[in-house]
């Protein structure tokens, strides 16, 4: 008697009345627990990845769906003319696949009979980009600078022309990928035949391997040396950023233009300033006469000291806007954000005895006039 299969809903662990985005989400979590690839030779799991992909491509199927709530598993058995479980659900599988392992066309494409794409080839192949950083101040980081910065370069060998091999001598076709820079690789799965396009491990893609090298460069092809980039960082960059260089990057492999270098902005702490996007913000403080019969006081800035006039009245951390103190937006410089202040009422930590007396009397002419305690109650 063959095993009675489990409720499809209960297989994904969900309710009946689940939405595509509960489905989607509980099958995600399913299929990266029990993929063969993360447990090679597992059968287990192997079988509940299998169990949770078939819950899927019904639960997903609107049809289906409906089918299975109405007449259960008998919906798709053999005398149903039901199809495989992955049949009609090749985009939505390749979709999640991708998610999950990061290029689902490569890998799953002729599970489902989607695409499939190679990421190698024996033609030109871009060079890698370059990671580097710079520090800035805050405020450099607010107007933009100009900075220079020193790493490693591969330039191409003067002496082979960048082809690696021996003067008199010439590149040959790799023997392992017959000059396709890759390798395929066919295995057999529960889906089917797997089709599985690797880099070349011989000549790493390039297609060609080099029997004498060239003594210049020891068969590279370049010379690494340190070499000086000025980088212009625009306005308004933020702690994180990256400014991309183009051609700054690693030399590319048969003719491929050179990758980039990407310098990441490191923006220092500024004592006074705190910033959230395009907005600055900072705590002035003011004093208890200020506060209470208003005055005119001085606020820094990112562009200098402004003066501010204070109401009378204002209480301890009364917020005020400056319009257009600001950072810059990086699409136009000329449009700024705010600077938005705190005003913080100080209490004077060492009175003399006549200031003590005059805040005493202060004192006393408000009792009865106020509901609040008196400064020394």
């Amino acid at each position: 008697m063959a095993e009675q299969k489990r409720d499809y809903y209960e297989v994904l662990g969900v309710p009946k009345n689940a939405d595509d985005a509960a489905l989607k989400k509980a099958y995600r979590t399913l299929a990266k627990k029990y993929h063969p690839d993360a447990n090679p030779g597992d059968q287990k799991a192997e079988a509940a990845f299998k169990e949770a992909s078939e819950a899927y491509s019904v639960l997903s199927d609107p049809e289906k769906r409906k089918k299975y709530d109405q007449f259960g598993h008998a919906a798709f058995d053999g005398s149903a003319g039901g199809g495989g479980f992955y049949e009609g659900n090749a985009a939505d599988f390749g979709d999640i696949f991708g998610d999950l392992f990061g290029d689902g066309g490569s890998i799953f494409g002729d599970f489902f009979g989607g695409r499939r794409t190679s990421r190698t080839s024996g033609g030109p192949m871009r060079g890698a980009n370059v990671r580097s950083s710079v520090r800035l101040t805050f405020e450099e980081a607010v107007f933009g600078c100009e900075k220079e910065i020193v790493v490693n370069f591969k330039e191409t060998c003067s002496a082979c022309h960048g082809s690696g091999a021996k003067a008199g001598t010439s590149p040959e076709t790799c023997p392992t990928c017959h000059g396709k820079g890759k390798i395929v690789q066919m295995s057999r799965t529960m889906f089917g035949t797997m089709q599985n396009v690797q880099t070349c491990p011989n000549c790493g893609g390039s297609g060609k391997v080099v029997k004498e090298k060239c003594p210049g460069c020891n068969g590279t092809g370049y010379n690494q040396k340190r070499k000086t980039f000025r980088v212009s960082i625009p306005a308004g960059i933020d702690n994180g950023l990256s400014v991309r260089m183009a051609g700054g990057g690693e030399p590319g492999i048969n003719g491929g233009e050179r990758g980039d270098l990407l310098v990441e902005c490191i923006v220092s702490p500024h004592p006074i300033f705190k910033r959230q996007e395009t907005n600055i913000f900072s705590t002035v403080p003011i004093t208890f006469p200020t506060a209470a019969l208003g005055g005119t006081i001085r606020i820094k800035t990112v562009d200098g000291e402004v003066e501010y006039e204070v109401k009378p009245g204002t209480q301890t951390d009364t917020r005020v806007r400056l319009r257009g103190k600001g950072v810059p937006t990086l699409r136009d410089k000329k449009v700024r954000g705010d600077h938005y202040v705190t005003l913080v009422v100080e209490v004077p930590t060492r009175l003399t005895a006549a200031q003590k007396s005059a805040l005493q009397a202060y004192d006393e002419a408000m009792k009865g006039k106020e509901k609040k305690r008196g400064l020394f109650q």
